[in-house]
């Protein structure tokens, strides 16, 4: 059996990909893909924001089962937002310390649902070497302690970062956490080194052969289209083929490399031009809003607003009025240039069913049963307007290219516990400003149902299917089962 390593490349465009490998400078994501299976439109989870993603790509789930709703949300036990960095001055915004302690620590430890195991602890428990890069999702059965190898994790250990965590066999979380003393440097994560500190520890894995399954994580093509729009991609996807080149030659070559190993490379999402910016909190003015800090909250506060880039959500704190509220909230989002779709859970005598909403336009509403089948075989029963997603049917199936899987990817997204009342997302061009003031007009983005962002690039070499027919929609939920199938325990799951 191969060893099989999983590439995730952060927000990478299909089309960009393409336009790189035509240009000459992705000769090792050329190669995968001539000698593999090509997918140029795999399907985000929604939010299609990156720790939802992550999670749907570790686990093979949707929110409403690994319970991960979004970047920015609101913890309804705990009474307080959980910030996972959506821009500096976000977090700033939540205070650096809890912003950080969420997205190291609690993100894996208590937010990811224990119910539902990664793709580390599955493979973990049968025994298969893991291993693992900076990754935001990275639970597994192995106990690991704070790093002391650099002087700057000695300082950050000693100061914000103590507490043992479970990941794979092999861990390597920026400079935080280093199973074995590699002489890797990863500057705590920033920007720019991260794709690099992937590269070196990879490296220094595959050398060793310390792995069977190893998680390569190249993060750095995301905060260069946020930064200069994803059209500008074409030189970040370049700088992670190096990285990837560089684990081939690590490992005898390519050829020998390929022989030896199996490799899947993924998108977690896409993104999409920002021209715009959507106020959400100034459109909302009329409702009293939780605040991120509990000091300057109201002291019953009606709602709690969570803007993440493309999507948003928008929690009714006062249960008895959800209604009520979730009304309120529609009438004032109609006025709102920007907002493409308003998604919420309607509760009937005979059970839930899901509404999707077009401001100015009309509603869709659904749920599981018979009437209509979608791309990806499941079945659901449909009422309203289709033209909400653009969507029509066809010999009993229904096909929405604009927004591709939608109709599993919101009624996901609107059961998963932690998730908002009511979520929303962007139309094209438009991005709802975070807590910080920060936006990326004239950069892009990404968080929406619609397929700009949704979009990204899937291919496997050495694994997997003979051929894209095996599904008609591929979905990052297909990411670990086929990396489990490879090491024969889908079955065992």
């Amino acid at each position: 059996m191969k060893k099989l390593v999983l590439v995730v490349i952060d927000a990478m465009k299909p089309e960009m990909l393409e336009r790189t490998i035509a240009a000459g400078r992705a000769p090792a994501l050329q190669r995968i893909a001539r000698e593999g299976v090509y997918v140029n439109d795999v399907v985000a989870a929604f939010p299609s924001v990156t720790p939802v993603c992550a999670a749907t790509i570790t686990t093979g789930t949707g929110p409403e089962q690994h319970r991960i709703p979004s970047m920015n949300w609101y913890h309804r036990e705990e009474q307080r937002y959980v910030e996972y960095g959506s821009s500096f001055s976000a977090t700033r915004q939540f205070g650096l310390l809890r912003s950080l302690t969420d997205t190291v620590y609690r993100m894996n430890a208590e937010h990811l649902s224990a119910d539902t195991p990664t793709v580390f602890e599955s493979l973990d428990d049968a025994g298969v070497r893991t291993a693992g890069t900076t990754y935001l999702i990275y639970r597994g059965r192995h106990e690991h302690e704070v790093a002391q190898e650099s002087a700057l994790a000695r300082l950050a250990t000693a100061t914000l970062f103590r507490r043992t965590i479970l990941g794979p066999q092999e861990l390597f979380y920026a400079d935080l956490y280093a199973s074995r003393r590699t002489g890797c440097r990863g500057q705590l994560g920033l920007p720019g080194a991260r794709d690099q500190h992937t590269g070196c520890v990879g490296s220094y894995l595959v050398e060793r052969d310390l792995f069977d399954f190893m998680l390569f994580s190249l993060p750095d093509n995301d905060s260069n289209s946020h930064r200069n729009g994803p059209h500008a991609q074409v030189g970040s996807i370049a700088a992670a083929d190096r990285q990837l080149e560089r684990l081939m030659h690590a490992g005898g070559g390519p050829d020998r490399f390929l022989a030896d190993h199996a490799v899947l490379v993924t998108s977690d999402h896409s993104q999409a031009l920002v021209e715009a910016r959507i106020r959400l909190d100034l459109a909302l003015s009329q409702f009293t809003v939780a605040r991120p800090s509990a000091a300057a909250s109201p002291a019953e506060p009606e709602l709690a607003l969570s803007p993440s880039q493309r999507a948003a959500m928008v929690y009714v704190l006062h249960r008895e009025r959800r209604t009520e509220l979730i009304q309120g909230v529609l009438a004032a989002v109609g006025e709102l240039e920007g907002v493409d779709l308003a998604m919420w859970l309607r509760e009937e005598r005979g059970g839930s069913e899901a509404v999707i909403h077009a401001p100015g336009g009309g509603e869709l509403r659904f749920a599981p049963g018979s009437a209509v089948i979608d791309l990806r075989g499941e079945r659901w029963d449909i009422d309203g307007d289709l033209s909400v997603l653009a969507a029509r049917i066809e010999d009993g199936r229904l096909i929405a290219p604009d927004y591709p899987d939608a109709l599993a990817r919101v009624w996901s997204a609107l059961r998963c516990e932690t998730a908002g009342d009511l979520l929303l997302s962007a139309a094209p061009g438009y991005e709802f400003v975070d807590w910080g003031g920060t936006d990326h007009v004239g950069g892009g983005s990404h968080g929406s149902l619609h397929r700009s962002d949704s979009l990204g690039a899937l291919m496997w070499c050495g694994t997997g299917p003979d051929s894209r027919g095996a599904r008609e929609q591929w979905s990052l939920r297909d990411v670990t089962p086929m990396i489990l199938t490879h090491f024969g325990e889908w079955q065992n799951r």
